[in-house]
Protein backbone atom coordinates (compact mmCIF):
# COMPACT_ATOMS: atom_id res chain seq x y z
CA UNK A 1 0.00 0.00 0.00
CA UNK A 2 1.13 3.55 -0.61
CA UNK A 3 1.62 5.48 2.09
CA UNK A 4 -1.36 7.73 1.49
CA UNK A 5 -0.64 10.54 3.58
CA UNK A 6 2.75 11.28 1.95
CA UNK A 7 0.81 11.18 -1.17
CA UNK A 8 -1.46 13.51 -0.34
CA UNK A 9 0.88 15.68 1.88
CA UNK A 10 0.75 18.81 0.36
CA UNK A 11 -0.44 18.58 -2.82
CA UNK A 12 -2.28 21.57 -4.35
CA UNK A 13 -6.04 19.90 -4.94
CA UNK A 14 -9.40 22.03 -5.98
CA UNK A 15 -12.40 20.21 -5.36
CA UNK A 16 -15.02 21.07 -7.32
CA UNK A 17 -17.93 20.55 -5.87
CA UNK A 18 -18.57 19.94 -2.04
CA UNK A 19 -22.43 18.81 -1.78
CA UNK A 20 -24.94 17.99 0.91
CA UNK A 21 -24.90 14.21 0.32
CA UNK A 22 -21.94 13.01 2.53
CA UNK A 23 -19.45 12.24 -0.56
CA UNK A 24 -17.90 15.29 -0.79
CA UNK A 25 -17.53 16.27 3.03
CA UNK A 26 -15.63 12.81 3.58
CA UNK A 27 -12.92 13.51 0.89
CA UNK A 28 -12.41 16.94 2.02
CA UNK A 29 -11.76 15.65 5.81
CA UNK A 30 -9.18 12.99 4.28
CA UNK A 31 -7.07 15.36 2.06
CA UNK A 32 -7.16 17.97 5.07
CA UNK A 33 -6.20 15.48 7.56
CA UNK A 34 -3.36 14.48 4.98
CA UNK A 35 -1.87 18.08 5.14
CA UNK A 36 -3.68 18.78 1.46
CA UNK A 37 -3.47 22.72 0.21
CA UNK A 38 -7.03 22.34 -0.34
CA UNK A 39 -9.72 24.63 -2.06
CA UNK A 40 -13.18 23.91 -2.42
CA UNK A 41 -15.52 25.16 -4.98
CA UNK A 42 -18.82 24.52 -5.09
CA UNK A 43 -21.90 26.60 -6.93
CA UNK A 44 -24.17 26.44 -4.36
CA UNK A 45 -23.70 29.01 -0.99
CA UNK A 46 -22.59 28.50 2.35
CA UNK A 47 -26.35 28.92 3.19
CA UNK A 48 -27.12 26.05 1.18
CA UNK A 49 -23.70 24.26 2.39
CA UNK A 50 -24.49 24.93 6.00
CA UNK A 51 -24.38 20.89 7.35
CA UNK A 52 -21.28 19.93 5.49
CA UNK A 53 -19.47 23.19 6.35
CA UNK A 54 -20.23 22.99 9.91
CA UNK A 55 -18.92 19.46 9.75
CA UNK A 56 -15.91 21.14 7.88
CA UNK A 57 -15.57 23.97 10.71
CA UNK A 58 -12.31 22.13 12.66
CA UNK A 59 -10.24 22.22 9.63
CA UNK A 60 -9.31 26.18 9.27
CA UNK A 61 -6.71 25.51 6.41
CA UNK A 62 -9.70 24.67 3.45
CA UNK A 63 -10.23 27.90 1.34
CA UNK A 64 -13.53 27.99 0.37
CA UNK A 65 -14.80 29.53 -2.90
CA UNK A 66 -19.06 29.07 -2.74
CA UNK A 67 -21.84 30.87 -4.99
CA UNK A 68 -19.32 30.35 -8.37
CA UNK A 69 -16.27 28.83 -9.51
CA UNK A 70 -13.38 31.43 -10.74
CA UNK A 71 -10.81 29.85 -13.74
CA UNK A 72 -7.77 30.91 -11.04
CA UNK A 73 -8.62 27.99 -9.09
CA UNK A 74 -7.99 25.78 -12.06
CA UNK A 75 -4.35 27.13 -12.48
CA UNK A 76 -1.32 26.05 -10.85
CA UNK A 77 -2.33 22.48 -8.53
CA UNK A 78 -1.38 19.34 -8.61
CA UNK A 79 -4.77 17.87 -9.51
CA UNK A 80 -8.04 18.26 -9.29
CA UNK A 81 -10.88 16.45 -7.64
CA UNK A 82 -13.82 16.59 -9.68
CA UNK A 83 -17.38 15.51 -8.10
CA UNK A 84 -19.47 13.29 -10.05
CA UNK A 85 -22.46 14.78 -12.71
CA UNK A 86 -19.75 17.85 -13.36
CA UNK A 87 -21.25 19.20 -17.11
CA UNK A 88 -18.86 17.57 -19.60
CA UNK A 89 -18.61 20.88 -21.52
CA UNK A 90 -17.37 22.42 -18.34
CA UNK A 91 -15.28 25.64 -19.06
CA UNK A 92 -13.17 24.61 -15.46
CA UNK A 93 -12.83 20.81 -16.49
CA UNK A 94 -11.45 22.63 -19.59
CA UNK A 95 -8.86 24.82 -18.25
CA UNK A 96 -7.34 22.59 -15.95
CA UNK A 97 -6.76 20.17 -18.98
CA UNK A 98 -5.38 23.15 -21.03
CA UNK A 99 -2.89 24.07 -18.28
CA UNK A 100 -1.84 19.45 -18.21
CA UNK A 101 -3.66 19.94 -14.84
CA UNK A 102 -4.99 15.78 -14.22
CA UNK A 103 -8.47 15.88 -13.15
CA UNK A 104 -9.54 12.68 -10.70
CA UNK A 105 -12.47 11.03 -9.29
CA UNK A 106 -13.31 9.88 -5.57
CA UNK A 107 -13.47 6.30 -6.31
CA UNK A 108 -10.75 5.72 -9.40
CA UNK A 109 -8.19 8.16 -7.32
CA UNK A 110 -8.49 5.40 -4.72
CA UNK A 111 -8.11 2.93 -7.10
CA UNK A 112 -4.56 4.79 -8.12
CA UNK A 113 -3.27 5.38 -4.59
CA UNK A 114 -4.45 2.28 -2.93
CA UNK A 115 -2.53 -1.50 -4.29
CA UNK A 116 -3.23 -4.92 -4.62
CA UNK A 117 -6.87 -4.57 -3.68
CA UNK A 118 -9.45 -6.36 -5.34
CA UNK A 119 -12.13 -3.87 -7.24
CA UNK A 120 -15.32 -5.42 -8.01
CA UNK A 121 -17.60 -2.51 -9.68
CA UNK A 122 -21.37 -2.49 -10.49
CA UNK A 123 -22.63 -0.56 -13.41
CA UNK A 124 -26.35 -0.48 -15.67
CA UNK A 125 -29.17 1.45 -15.64
CA UNK A 126 -31.24 0.30 -12.93
CA UNK A 127 -30.58 -2.10 -10.39
CA UNK A 128 -26.94 -1.26 -9.67
CA UNK A 129 -27.49 -0.48 -6.20
CA UNK A 130 -29.55 -3.45 -5.02
CA UNK A 131 -26.63 -5.66 -7.04
CA UNK A 132 -23.71 -3.75 -5.50
CA UNK A 133 -25.63 -4.34 -2.01
CA UNK A 134 -26.40 -7.59 -2.45
CA UNK A 135 -22.68 -8.69 -3.76
CA UNK A 136 -21.34 -7.09 -0.53
CA UNK A 137 -23.66 -9.26 1.51
CA UNK A 138 -22.70 -12.15 0.26
CA UNK A 139 -19.09 -11.91 0.06
CA UNK A 140 -19.59 -10.10 4.03
CA UNK A 141 -20.84 -13.05 5.32
CA UNK A 142 -17.51 -14.97 3.93
CA UNK A 143 -15.07 -12.72 5.10
CA UNK A 144 -13.16 -15.14 7.18
CA UNK A 145 -13.50 -17.87 4.31
CA UNK A 146 -11.84 -15.54 2.01
CA UNK A 147 -9.61 -14.39 4.06
CA UNK A 148 -10.20 -10.38 3.94
CA UNK A 149 -12.22 -7.78 4.45
CA UNK A 150 -14.65 -6.31 2.50
CA UNK A 151 -15.92 -3.06 2.12
CA UNK A 152 -18.62 -0.97 0.18
CA UNK A 153 -17.31 2.06 -1.98
CA UNK A 154 -19.00 4.48 -5.08
CA UNK A 155 -22.10 5.89 -5.52
CA UNK A 156 -23.34 5.22 -2.34
CA UNK A 157 -25.73 7.59 -0.05
CA UNK A 158 -23.42 9.63 2.28
CA UNK A 159 -19.98 7.13 1.76
CA UNK A 160 -16.90 8.64 0.40
CA UNK A 161 -14.58 5.57 -1.25
CA UNK A 162 -11.32 7.62 -1.14
CA UNK A 163 -11.47 7.37 2.76
CA UNK A 164 -11.22 3.64 2.49
CA UNK A 165 -7.56 4.62 2.54
CA UNK A 166 -7.12 4.93 6.11
CA UNK A 167 -9.06 1.32 6.54
CA UNK A 168 -8.42 -1.35 3.55
CA UNK A 169 -4.84 -3.67 3.45
CA UNK A 170 -3.59 -5.58 0.39
CA UNK A 171 -5.79 -8.02 -0.66
CA UNK A 172 -9.01 -7.05 0.69
CA UNK A 173 -12.06 -6.34 -1.76
CA UNK A 174 -14.11 -3.13 -2.33
CA UNK A 175 -17.09 -3.18 -3.62
CA UNK A 176 -18.15 -0.31 -5.93
CA UNK A 177 -21.65 0.80 -7.39
CA UNK A 178 -20.63 2.81 -10.29
CA UNK A 179 -22.41 5.13 -12.38
CA UNK A 180 -22.04 6.65 -15.58
CA UNK A 181 -20.76 9.87 -14.23
CA UNK A 182 -17.99 8.24 -11.77
CA UNK A 183 -16.69 6.06 -14.60
CA UNK A 184 -15.62 9.00 -16.68
CA UNK A 185 -12.57 8.96 -13.53
CA UNK A 186 -12.18 5.36 -14.50
CA UNK A 187 -11.92 6.10 -18.18
CA UNK A 188 -9.41 9.22 -17.29
CA UNK A 189 -7.37 7.35 -15.29
CA UNK A 190 -7.27 3.97 -18.19
CA UNK A 191 -8.52 1.73 -14.93
CA UNK A 192 -11.37 -0.77 -14.78
CA UNK A 193 -12.29 -2.87 -12.07
CA UNK A 194 -11.15 -6.35 -11.56
CA UNK A 195 -14.65 -7.98 -11.72
CA UNK A 196 -17.13 -5.73 -13.45
CA UNK A 197 -21.41 -6.35 -13.60
CA UNK A 198 -22.89 -4.21 -16.17
CA UNK A 199 -26.49 -5.20 -14.86
CA UNK A 200 -28.73 -3.36 -18.07
CA UNK A 201 -29.31 -0.17 -20.42
CA UNK A 202 -32.10 1.79 -20.56
CA UNK A 203 -32.79 5.19 -21.33
CA UNK A 204 -31.49 7.67 -18.54
CA UNK A 205 -29.56 10.96 -18.11
CA UNK A 206 -30.51 12.62 -21.71
CA UNK A 207 -30.87 16.18 -20.04
CA UNK A 208 -27.13 15.57 -18.72
CA UNK A 209 -25.67 14.00 -22.21
CA UNK A 210 -28.09 15.88 -24.98
CA UNK A 211 -26.06 19.36 -23.69
CA UNK A 212 -23.11 18.11 -25.86
CA UNK A 213 -24.68 15.79 -28.17
CA UNK A 214 -26.49 16.84 -31.45
CA UNK A 215 -29.57 14.29 -30.79
CA UNK A 216 -30.51 11.97 -28.47
CA UNK A 217 -28.58 9.09 -30.49
CA UNK A 218 -25.65 10.85 -29.92
CA UNK A 219 -26.33 11.12 -26.07
CA UNK A 220 -27.38 7.65 -25.55
CA UNK A 221 -24.21 6.80 -27.45
CA UNK A 222 -21.87 9.17 -24.81
CA UNK A 223 -23.58 7.51 -21.77
CA UNK A 224 -23.24 4.10 -22.77
CA UNK A 225 -19.49 5.07 -23.41
CA UNK A 226 -19.28 6.28 -19.64
CA UNK A 227 -20.96 3.11 -18.59
CA UNK A 228 -18.49 1.22 -20.89
CA UNK A 229 -15.49 2.40 -18.91
CA UNK A 230 -16.28 -0.46 -16.65
CA UNK A 231 -15.09 -2.64 -18.68
CA UNK A 232 -12.68 -1.27 -21.55
CA UNK A 233 -9.81 -1.26 -19.56
CA UNK A 234 -10.08 -4.50 -18.30
CA UNK A 235 -7.25 -7.20 -18.39
CA UNK A 236 -6.80 -11.10 -19.72
CA UNK A 237 -7.11 -12.34 -15.96
CA UNK A 238 -10.42 -9.84 -15.11
CA UNK A 239 -14.68 -10.60 -15.67
CA UNK A 240 -17.34 -8.91 -16.69
CA UNK A 241 -20.58 -9.93 -16.25
CA UNK A 242 -23.74 -9.24 -18.56
CA UNK A 243 -26.99 -10.35 -19.90
CA UNK A 244 -27.40 -10.60 -23.60
CA UNK A 245 -28.07 -7.55 -24.52
CA UNK A 246 -25.24 -5.79 -23.04
CA UNK A 247 -22.99 -8.47 -24.90
CA UNK A 248 -24.56 -7.29 -28.09
CA UNK A 249 -23.70 -4.13 -27.75
CA UNK A 250 -20.33 -4.62 -26.96
CA UNK A 251 -19.79 -7.07 -29.79
CA UNK A 252 -21.38 -4.38 -31.94
CA UNK A 253 -18.92 -1.42 -30.64
CA UNK A 254 -16.34 -2.97 -28.99
CA UNK A 255 -15.64 -6.35 -31.68
CA UNK A 256 -12.30 -7.77 -30.42
CA UNK A 257 -11.44 -4.84 -28.32
CA UNK A 258 -12.33 -6.76 -25.03
CA UNK A 259 -9.48 -8.95 -22.97
CA UNK A 260 -11.44 -10.00 -20.39
CA UNK A 261 -13.33 -13.15 -19.62
CA UNK A 262 -17.36 -12.75 -20.28
CA UNK A 263 -19.92 -14.23 -18.00
CA UNK A 264 -23.52 -14.77 -18.67
CA UNK A 265 -26.16 -15.36 -15.73
CA UNK A 266 -27.54 -18.59 -15.95
CA UNK A 267 -31.20 -19.07 -14.49
CA UNK A 268 -31.30 -22.73 -13.89
CA UNK A 269 -29.01 -22.35 -10.88
CA UNK A 270 -31.47 -20.63 -8.68
CA UNK A 271 -34.07 -23.22 -9.29
CA UNK A 272 -36.61 -23.75 -5.98
CA UNK A 273 -35.13 -20.86 -4.26
CA UNK A 274 -36.94 -18.43 -2.42
CA UNK A 275 -36.41 -14.71 -2.52
CA UNK A 276 -37.78 -11.73 -0.39
CA UNK A 277 -37.05 -9.08 -3.02
CA UNK A 278 -39.90 -8.79 -5.71
CA UNK A 279 -39.87 -8.68 -9.98
CA UNK A 280 -38.08 -10.20 -12.84
CA UNK A 281 -35.68 -7.09 -12.80
CA UNK A 282 -34.52 -8.47 -9.33
CA UNK A 283 -33.85 -11.81 -10.36
CA UNK A 284 -31.46 -11.00 -13.17
CA UNK A 285 -29.62 -8.65 -10.13
CA UNK A 286 -29.27 -11.77 -7.98
CA UNK A 287 -27.78 -13.94 -11.07
CA UNK A 288 -25.31 -11.36 -11.57
CA UNK A 289 -24.33 -11.09 -8.26
CA UNK A 290 -23.96 -14.87 -7.85
CA UNK A 291 -21.67 -14.89 -10.40
CA UNK A 292 -18.93 -12.47 -8.54
CA UNK A 293 -19.40 -14.88 -5.58
CA UNK A 294 -18.41 -17.61 -7.42
CA UNK A 295 -15.67 -16.13 -8.83
CA UNK A 296 -14.37 -15.29 -5.67
CA UNK A 297 -14.27 -18.91 -4.57
CA UNK A 298 -17.91 -18.67 -2.13
CA UNK A 299 -19.74 -22.19 -2.60
CA UNK A 300 -23.36 -22.00 -3.43
CA UNK A 301 -24.40 -22.95 -0.15
CA UNK A 302 -23.41 -20.02 1.46
CA UNK A 303 -24.47 -17.96 -1.41
CA UNK A 304 -28.03 -19.23 -1.61
CA UNK A 305 -28.25 -18.52 2.46
CA UNK A 306 -27.58 -14.76 2.03
CA UNK A 307 -29.48 -14.56 -1.02
CA UNK A 308 -32.88 -15.86 0.22
CA UNK A 309 -32.60 -13.81 3.35
CA UNK A 310 -31.67 -10.69 1.16
CA UNK A 311 -34.68 -7.94 1.69
CA UNK A 312 -33.20 -5.31 -0.42
CA UNK A 313 -32.23 -1.26 -0.30
CA UNK A 314 -33.63 1.77 1.50
CA UNK A 315 -36.25 3.52 -1.58
CA UNK A 316 -35.84 0.85 -3.76
CA UNK A 317 -39.05 -0.99 -3.94
CA UNK A 318 -38.74 -0.81 0.04
CA UNK A 319 -42.03 -1.83 2.23
CA UNK A 320 -42.66 0.65 4.73
CA UNK A 321 -45.58 -0.55 6.52
CA UNK A 322 -49.11 -1.46 5.86
CA UNK A 323 -51.53 0.66 6.95
CA UNK A 324 -55.18 -0.23 7.01
CA UNK A 325 -54.31 -3.22 5.11
CA UNK A 326 -52.94 -0.85 2.65
CA UNK A 327 -49.16 -1.83 1.71
CA UNK A 328 -47.06 1.38 1.31
CA UNK A 329 -43.39 1.16 -0.65
CA UNK A 330 -40.96 4.01 -0.71
CA UNK A 331 -39.14 3.58 -4.54
CA UNK A 332 -38.18 7.17 -4.43
CA UNK A 333 -34.64 5.99 -6.65
CA UNK A 334 -37.19 5.11 -9.47
CA UNK A 335 -36.20 8.38 -11.64
CA UNK A 336 -36.76 7.43 -15.08
CA UNK A 337 -39.91 5.52 -16.39
CA UNK A 338 -38.47 2.01 -16.98
CA UNK A 339 -38.05 2.19 -12.84
CA UNK A 340 -41.58 2.99 -12.42
CA UNK A 341 -42.77 0.54 -14.89
CA UNK A 342 -40.43 -2.16 -12.98
CA UNK A 343 -42.32 -1.36 -9.37
CA UNK A 344 -45.79 -1.44 -11.21
CA UNK A 345 -44.92 -4.78 -12.49
CA UNK A 346 -43.24 -6.07 -9.54
CA UNK A 347 -45.49 -4.83 -6.89
CA UNK A 348 -49.16 -4.47 -8.73
CA UNK A 349 -51.11 -6.37 -9.68
CA UNK A 350 -52.71 -6.19 -13.33
CA UNK A 351 -56.01 -8.10 -12.46
CA UNK A 352 -56.84 -6.54 -9.67
CA UNK A 353 -55.89 -3.16 -10.64
CA UNK A 354 -55.25 -2.15 -7.26
CA UNK A 355 -52.08 0.55 -7.09
CA UNK A 356 -52.35 3.75 -5.65
CA UNK A 357 -49.18 5.54 -7.38
CA UNK A 358 -47.58 8.51 -6.09
CA UNK A 359 -45.49 9.85 -8.90
CA UNK A 360 -43.91 12.94 -10.73
CA UNK A 361 -40.76 15.51 -10.78
CA UNK A 362 -38.49 17.03 -12.46
CA UNK A 363 -37.96 16.77 -16.53
CA UNK A 364 -35.20 14.35 -17.75
CA UNK A 365 -35.81 14.40 -21.25
CA UNK A 366 -36.99 10.58 -21.31
CA UNK A 367 -39.33 8.66 -23.41
CA UNK A 368 -42.59 8.63 -20.90
CA UNK A 369 -44.82 6.40 -23.84
CA UNK A 370 -44.42 2.96 -22.00
CA UNK A 371 -45.14 3.93 -18.54
CA UNK A 372 -48.23 6.00 -19.98
CA UNK A 373 -49.18 2.35 -21.28
CA UNK A 374 -48.65 0.53 -18.12
CA UNK A 375 -50.48 2.85 -15.72
CA UNK A 376 -53.98 1.93 -16.63
CA UNK A 377 -52.80 -1.47 -16.16
CA UNK A 378 -51.70 -1.53 -13.40
CA UNK A 379 -53.47 1.98 -11.11
CA UNK A 380 -56.87 2.68 -9.87
CA UNK A 381 -55.47 6.35 -9.16
CA UNK A 382 -52.36 8.73 -9.67
CA UNK A 383 -51.08 11.61 -7.55
CA UNK A 384 -48.68 13.69 -9.12
CA UNK A 385 -46.42 15.72 -7.41
CA UNK A 386 -45.31 18.99 -9.64
CA UNK A 387 -42.66 19.83 -11.62
CA UNK A 388 -41.33 20.61 -14.92
CA UNK A 389 -41.34 16.72 -16.46
CA UNK A 390 -44.78 16.45 -14.68
CA UNK A 391 -46.03 19.61 -16.65
CA UNK A 392 -44.77 17.93 -19.93
CA UNK A 393 -47.12 15.16 -18.95
CA UNK A 394 -50.14 17.61 -19.12
CA UNK A 395 -53.42 15.33 -19.91
CA UNK A 396 -51.48 12.39 -21.03
CA UNK A 397 -52.04 10.93 -17.01
CA UNK A 398 -55.14 10.93 -15.71
CA UNK A 399 -54.17 11.82 -12.42
CA UNK A 400 -54.55 14.57 -9.38
CA UNK A 401 -52.22 17.06 -8.88
CA UNK A 402 -51.00 18.38 -5.66
CA UNK A 403 -48.88 20.42 -4.10
CA UNK A 404 -46.64 18.97 -1.64
CA UNK A 405 -45.27 15.21 -0.07
CA UNK A 406 -47.25 15.29 2.27
CA UNK A 407 -50.63 16.07 0.33
CA UNK A 408 -49.73 13.44 -1.90
CA UNK A 409 -49.94 10.74 0.73
CA UNK A 410 -53.50 11.71 2.20
CA UNK A 411 -54.94 11.52 -1.32
CA UNK A 412 -53.51 8.77 -2.13
CA UNK A 413 -54.75 7.36 0.96
CA UNK A 414 -58.54 8.61 0.45
CA UNK A 415 -58.43 6.50 -2.65
CA UNK A 416 -57.15 3.25 -1.32
CA UNK A 417 -58.75 0.37 0.52
CA UNK A 418 -57.93 -2.70 2.39
CA UNK A 419 -55.43 -5.15 -0.29
CA UNK A 420 -54.51 -2.01 -2.01
CA UNK A 421 -50.77 -1.05 -2.95
CA UNK A 422 -49.39 2.97 -2.14
CA UNK A 423 -46.31 3.47 -4.07
CA UNK A 424 -43.94 6.21 -4.26
CA UNK A 425 -42.54 5.43 -7.25
CA UNK A 426 -41.78 8.95 -9.07
CA UNK A 427 -40.64 8.63 -12.60
CA UNK A 428 -38.66 11.57 -12.34
CA UNK A 429 -35.55 13.57 -11.12
CA UNK A 430 -36.53 14.92 -7.79
CA UNK A 431 -35.42 18.68 -8.18
CA UNK A 432 -37.68 21.43 -7.26
CA UNK A 433 -39.42 20.25 -4.52
CA UNK A 434 -36.58 18.61 -3.07
CA UNK A 435 -32.69 18.44 -2.56
CA UNK A 436 -32.55 15.08 -4.34
CA UNK A 437 -34.40 11.92 -4.66
CA UNK A 438 -32.81 10.90 -0.87
CA UNK A 439 -34.19 13.61 0.39
CA UNK A 440 -37.62 13.19 -1.07
CA UNK A 441 -37.62 9.21 0.17
CA UNK A 442 -36.45 10.33 2.97
CA UNK A 443 -39.83 12.69 3.64
CA UNK A 444 -41.72 10.27 2.36
CA UNK A 445 -40.56 7.92 5.30
CA UNK A 446 -41.39 10.75 7.73
CA UNK A 447 -44.67 11.04 6.98
CA UNK A 448 -45.23 7.34 6.87
CA UNK A 449 -44.28 6.61 9.82
CA UNK A 450 -46.75 9.05 11.64
CA UNK A 451 -49.78 7.84 10.28
CA UNK A 452 -52.13 6.77 12.90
Amino acid sequence: MKDYKEYFKGKKVTMLGLGLLGRGLNDAKLLAECGADLIITDLKTAEDLAPTLKKLSKYKDIKYILGEHRLEDFKNRDFILKAAGVPLDSPYINEAKKNNIPVEMDESLFVKVSKDIKIVGVTGTRGKTTTTYLIYEILKKSESKLCCKVYLGGNIKGLATLPLLKKVKPGDIVVMELSSWQLQGFGDSCISPDISVFTNLLPDHLNYYLKVSKDETEATQKYFDDKSKVFCNQKKDNYIILNSFIKKEINKRYKGKIESKIIMTDESQIKGWKFKIKGEHNIQNILQAIEVAKILGINIKDIKRVVENFSGVEGRQEFLREHKGVKIYNDTTATTPDATVMALRALGDSKKKNVILIMGGADKNLDMSGLIKEIPKYCKKVILLAGTGTEKLGSKIDGVLVKDLKTSLLEALKASKKGDILVLSPAFASFGMFKNEFDRGDQFVRLVKRLK
